[in-house]
């Protein structure tokens, strides 16, 4: 089967208004709850004042991003099995927080990773040393949404161009910066909201129509899948993607530990745990986060194979937007122009929503970690931290325009895991062992942030990622000599090993940081003096 790729925009007008619309509620809800922004807490964290299921879906709207809707369900339409491995390791990824974090890093902080990662530690350079990990990771995160964004309109409007979506990346942003400059935490948690409800509610309903048309058959919607499918039968198999030679093999390894590890540190899923009154209610966000999740990624297995079967993986890699088309593609193929409309703002307002929680989450680490505790040593004047937060975030918000452009035609499920293996390496050991180590100190800290940084950078950049193949952001060059396209596995391991090394080197420095052990121990599993 074949689709029209020139007929697949449906129609622009339902498409521009469908759009418009969604902006419009969006941007009147962050307005309406503005005006309570009016000190760093508010701004920050919604002065804590979410309960655990509204935070839930604001947790579960923030981590549906586009990589989710769009690039998970392409990756199963193409590759089938190995495409849904990507939903298996996002959900089972939220265990870890769950089970580990989620109340811990709610009882120590305050607004950001580097209020508890610098707790016990020496204030300034571990501040230092959280905010650059954070703004590095949410720039990836926000590469991969820019890319959607840039994909996801190219196949409404039917633009080619890359001239055209670098256009529509621009206003995606500005519309990002209006979210965070005028809404802050507030604003973007009831956007995340009411993304997420739209979302759930949006694959559920695909879902079940798409069924619906195989008569409730999930055997004869896979045998459709095969019939329609460039690698026939293969699609229900594992290593279409992943497999085939042993260097696929390690880079499913590499890709299974990025995400697996990597949801329990990204800075902007942490930050949400400070939007609840209590450490409770942190741990009932996390869980009902997991169970709008699961509704999504079940739905997101029979969407890609459901637009493998009704609009074929040749026409999807072939229109606008590649595998990231899929989505939209079944959309139109089951509900007409009107479906494809109300789909596409769905995974539109997902990016706008995501987005802005990325920035937010950049410009208050760098305003309150940065600015506050490293520039002015814990004294800014009133005001000027959000102040220069807003300020930050209309550098990150430029900055995320310039490499969304760049990343125009990639996976974004995969450009994701990307910032995942990021958030593991730099983030997660320092803050395991922050929480549970008590010999941790500031030299180990600094070691495990900077070197698994650091070594990420360095394998992504010298990977096929980058250049080397004919799906890499710089295709006509190849200065590729790391053969993974995701380094989890070699810098999420460097990363503990440089924490443990560290902290032995400043012990014998006499880098213990002893004076808030104690405190800290006492306070992580009681709450004691959190509020």
């Amino acid at each position: 089967m074949t689709v029209n790729l020139a007929a697949t925009a449906g129609n622009p007008g339902i498409n521009i208004s469908v759009f418009v619309g969604v902006v419009a509620v969006t941007l009147f809800i962050v307005y309406r709850v503005s005006r309570r922004n009016t000190t760093a807490a508010d701004y920050y964290a919604a002065g804590g004042s979410f309960t655990g299921i509204q935070n839930g879906f604001a947790l579960s709207g923030d981590y549906l991003s586009a990589a989710s809707f769009l690039g998970i369900a392409g990756a199963i339409a193409v590759y089938g099995y190995d495409g849904f491995l990507f939903s298996v390791g996002f959900l089972v990824a939220w265990l870890v927080p769950l089970l580990l974090v989620a109340e811990r890093i709610r009882n120590i902080g305050r607004y950001t990773m580097g209020d508890v990662i610098s707790f016990r530690m020496r204030q300034r350079p571990v501040r230092a040393a959280a905010a650059n990990s954070t703004l590095v990771i949410s720039f990836f995160y926000m590469l991969a949404q820019m890319a959607g964004a840039g994909g996801l309109v190219a196949l409404l409007l039917d633009v080619h161009t890359v001239g055209g979506q670098a256009l529509v990346i621009g206003v995606v942003g500005l519309i990002m910066i209006f979210y965070v400059l005028v809404g802050g935490m507030r604003g973007t948690t009831w956007v995340q909201i009411v993304k997420a409800a739209l979302l759930l509610v949006c694959v559920a309903l695909m879902s079940v129509f798409l069924l619906g048309k195989f008569g409730f058959s999930l055997s004869d919607l896979l045998g459709k899948a095969v019939s329609n499918n460039a690698i026939d039968s293969a699609v229900l198999e594992p290593g279409a993607r992943y497999g085939k030679t042993d260097t696929s093999k390690l880079d499913f390894v590499s890709l299974s530990l990025a995400l697996v590890l990597g949801t329990a540190a990204l800075p902007h899923v942490l930050m949400r745990f400070y939007t609840v009154p209590n450490a409770q209610q942190a741990r009932r966000s996390v869980v009902w986060a997991i169970w709008a999740m699961v509704l999504f990624y079940l739905s997101t297995l029979i969407i890609g194979y459901g637009a493998s079967a009704m609009v074929g993986s040749d026409a999807i890699v072939k229109a606008p937007g590649g595998e990231n088309s899929a989505a939209p593609l079944l959309a139109f193929e089951i509900g007409g122009a009107t479906l494809l409309g109300i789909v596409s703002a769905v995974a539109f307002t997902t990016i706008l929503a995501v987005v802005a929680g990325l920035t937010l989450t950049a410009s208050a680490s760098f305003a309150h970690d940065v600015y506050a505790n490293v520039i002015k040593r814990g004294n800014p004047e009133p005001g000027s931290e959000v102040r220069v937060a807003r300020l930050t975030a209309v550098v990150v918000g430029c900055l995320a325009v310039g490499g969304g452009i760049l990343a125009i035609g990639q996976n974004v499920a995969f450009l994701v895991s990307l910032a995942f293996a990021l958030a593991a390496s730099a983030n997660l050991p320092a803050i395991l062992y922050t929480l549970f180590w008590r010999r941790f100190n500031t030299t180990g800290t600094l070691w495990s942030i900077y070197g698994g940084l650091s070594t990420c950078l360095v394998l992504i950049t010298f990977s096929p990622v980058v250049s080397g193949s004919p799906t890499s952001i710089f295709s006509g060059v190849d200065f590729a000599w790391f053969p993974l396209s995701n380094p989890g596995l070699f810098s999420i391991p460097l990363s503990f090993a440089l924490g443990i090394v560290g902290t032995i080197v400043g012990e014998k420095k006499g880098d213990s940081d002893t004076e808030r052990r104690d405190e800290m121990a006492v306070r992580s599993v009681t709450g004691i003096g959190s509020d």
